[in-house]
């Protein structure tokens, strides 16, 4: 089954970092770019950064320098670290590739 599964969201105080994961299936992870996408309480999905299969990262402009994406193609998996983290972070985060999308998991930075 094709899928992408988040994990290591939850709830942290500004200021704080966070690593996000994205486990996806070896037929939709391999070659292919993985994207990451963030949609904030009452806002539409934005992309916020992805990866390409090589590893070149991209990134929104607004997060960069706070934003790391990285990938281990061994172990199909995709890692979002956001460090610094800010309230306007808060969101459900989403990770993409092969136009499969993941359920996504939750992020709230509240202290």
């Amino acid at each position: 089954q094709e899928q992408f599964v988040e994990s290591g969201g939850g709830l942290v105080q500004p200021g704080e970092s966070l690593t996000l994961s994205c486990l996806g299936s070896k037929n939709i992870f391999n070659g292919n770019p993985i994207e990451w996408y963030r949609q904030g309480p009452g806002k539409e999905r934005e992309w916020v950064a992805g990866i390409d299969y090589d590893g070149y990262p991209r990134y929104l402009d607004s997060v960069k320098g706070r934003f790391f994406v990285s990938r281990d193609n061994t172990d199909v998996t995709v890692y979002l670290q956001i460090e610094n983290l800010e309230p306007e972070d808060s969101g459900v985060y989403y990770c993409m590739g092969a136009n499969v999308w993941g359920r996504g998991i939750q992020v709230i930075v509240s202290s």
